[in-house]
Parts: structure tokens; sequence; C-alpha cells
């Protein structure tokens, strides 16, 4: 198919690095400030800082080293009930029944008794805000039969999103009893779960709350994230503890379009854990900032033609953003393509798709959004191909 195509540059100020960062200056700066940063007396065990949109990694300290990641074992578990509810498998409103296994599991919980009954949702406010260790083993049985058969499906969905560092054993992430081995993960896999997570606005809202009311108000969900607790743009994600795991936590926050992703793992002071969190997330936001380099709706095209269409040329607008990682200061310059066929067909509906906007930093694609008519082109008839 002949296309044609139409192209302009763009002057922008954005950092090295864009949609896919300049990875050796990232783990160049990762090395660097790990060295800066961790003293004799180590902080933490392992810990990551990402751009959520891209995965880009904007620091790294023993990022791959396999710790037990704690009740953050929970993410995966969030996972797979949100994309199961996005699929239509299951539904938010969805009544579970509460095992008496389920009732028997220690730890942060609910207190849930043999028989009661909640709504999918509910359940799930209890373990994205509270970590109730119960409600996850009550979720788990109800979607695939039993903890064991969902932990399966909770490592078949890691090893189909490379993580590489994680195994699963549990639903809940507790210590595991003798005889049993803990769940294991790292700070990069976990970041790329986060990436996963903040994709799921329902969850999202759940982990941004402080505090919500469970079995009709008798009992208060507090949020273990200690930094949405105390802060109005932390917005999750999730906190794990037991003393052989020490002190973990997943923050995401958002500023001016950014959403950056602090993993911070084995940690040996509540405190600190989520200090240093707070203080990668602030670091990575003073660093870098998220630049539209394309914007929904922008006309990237104002005359593409139109055969047999009544009017014969149509415009183009971009059907999605483009936003760029940028480092603050650094100049770069963008190039805009419009990829159409030589001429569209009508009739056209508004808003239909007539080929893609791409956005280039020099030879590297970086974005690739539909171009879409932003008008309604009709059929032309014998009359008006007559004049």
């Amino acid at each position: 198919m002949k296309l044609w195509s139409v192209a302009w540059v763009v002057s922008v100020v954005l950092a090295v690095g864009s949609f896919n960062l300049n990875e050796a200056l990232a783990q160049s700066d990762a090395r660097r400030r790990s060295t800066a940063l961790r003293s004799d007396q180590e902080p933490y065990r392992a810990a990551i800082l990402i751009d959520a949109v891209s995965g880009a990694v904007l620091f790294e300290a023993d990022a791959h080293r396999s710790l037990p990641p704690a009740s953050m074992t929970k993410m995966m578990l969030m996972l797979l009930v949100a994309e199961a509810v996005r699929a239509g498998r299951h539904g938010w409103d969805e009544r579970i029944v509460a095992s008496t296994w389920a009732s028997q599991i220690g730890g942060s919980q609910v207190y849930l008794k043999a028989g009661e009954t909640f709504t999918l949702a509910e359940l799930m406010q209890a373990v994205t805000i509270h970590s109730a260790n119960d409600a996850a083993v009550a979720v788990a049985e109800a979607m695939a039969g039993s903890t064991q058969a969902f932990v399966q499906q909770m490592n078949e969905r890691a090893q189909q999103l490379g993580m590489r560092d994680t195994v699963y054993r549990s639903v809940h992430g507790l210590p595991p009893a003798k005889g049993q081995r803990e769940d294991l993960s790292s700070a990069s896999d976990l970041a790329i779960l986060a990436g996963k997570l903040v994709q799921f606005g329902d969850l999202m809202r759940w982990t941004a709350m402080k505090e919500a009311p469970f079995r009709n108000g008798t009992l208060t969900l507090t949020n273990t994230n200690r930094l949405v607790r105390e802060t109005d743009w932390v917005d999750g994600l999730k906190t794990g503890y037991f003393q052989a795991a020490g002190f973990n936590v997943a923050a995401t926050g958002q500023r001016d379009g950014l959403r950056l992703i602090a993993i911070i793992l084995g940690a040996n002071d509540k405190r600190q854990c989520f200090a240093e969190a707070k203080q990668l997330l602030n670091r990575g936001f003073t660093e870098y900032h998220s630049l539209v380099a394309l914007r929904h709706g922008e006309t990237v095209a104002s005359d593409v033609a139109v055969r047999g269409g009544r009017p014969r040329f149509v415009r183009v607008v971009a059907g999605g953003d483009v936003s760029i990682l940028a480092r603050r200061g650094e100049k770069r310059r963008f190039l805009i393509e419009l990829e159409v066929p030589a001429e569209v067909r009508a009739p056209l509906a508004a808003n239909s798709a007539v080929g893609h906007v791409i956005v280039k930093d020099g030879d590297v694609v970086v974005g690739r959004v539909p171009a879409l008519a932003a008008d309604t082109v009709e059929q032309s008839t014998g009359w008006d191909r007559l004049f």
C-alpha cells in the first residue's frame, strides 16, 4: 500500500532519554547514586526507582537481588483480580463466602468468620488498604478454587511479565511455617508489577485511601502505607513486613503528569523505609519531568485527500498523547510524522482511524498513536463528481 507521509520537526526542552531512556546513562547514574546513598550501615537491602510509563530505571541498588517481599506478595493477587474483572470473568459486586481456612489466617486481618459474605470489592479494599491476609485467602479461593491453584496462576503471570527473580509460594506473604519456604521477589520485579497495577483505576482509588469502613462501619481499614497517610501526593501502593524480610514498600506518586514508582526492600527500620522511598520519589521528580510531545486531538494535518469524499479533504488529529520522560534542562528536537494512505476513502466517520502519527527522537520511535479523521466525510454523489 502506498503511503503519503508528512513530517515536521518540533523543538522542545527534553531530557536525555525519552520513551526509551538512555539505558547506559541510567545505569551509570544508578551506580553513582547507590554509592553516594548507601553507607556502611545500609538502610535497605535493595531499591529501585522507575518511570511508570516507560519502565525506565532512574535509580537502582541490588535491584535483582531475590528477597522475601512479605505482604507485597499480595501485589500479584491484586493484579490477577483486576485483570479478571477487566476481562469480564469476575465483577466487583460478586459475592464471596469466607471459608473456614480463610477465617483461620493470622497476621493483619479483618477477622472474617466462616460463612460471612462480602463483595469482591469489599474484600479487595481490605487487601489493598489494610493488607488483610484472611481477605486475600478468601479472594484466591473464590477465583481459583484453592490458594494452591491461585499461587500457580501468580507464578505463571510473573513469568509472562518477565519477573525472573520471583517465586510465589503463598497468596499473602506471611512468614513460612516450619517446612515451608518463603515467597521471593526483587525490587526490579516488583517495579514491573507495580507498573501494571497503576493502570487500574479501581485499585489506585483504594490504595490512595487513608482509611475506609468495613463490615458496615464496625471496623476501620487503616492504610498500611504511611506515605499515603502523611502526604497528599503518594497514592499507593503496598507495604510488607515480617522480621526476616524487614520493612518493604512499593510507593508511587504523580506530579505534573509524571508517575514514578519506588521500591524499598529489607529496610531495618519502618520509619527509614518510608523515608527512603519518599527521598527516591522526590529525587526523581526533581531531576525528571514528563513532557507531552503530542496531545490527543492535536491537528497533525489539515488537508488529507479523501477519495470519493464530500468534502475532498479532511483534517487529521492525534488519537492519543505521547509523553516523554525528560531530564530537566537538556534540549531535544523531535520529529512528528503522519503516516496515512495516499488517499483515504469516503465515507469517513469523525474519529475514525486513517493511519498513524509517529513521534521520533532522531531515528528512534518514541511514540505511536492513531491518526483520526477530525470530521465526518460523506460519500460524494454523481452530481458532486460532475461539478
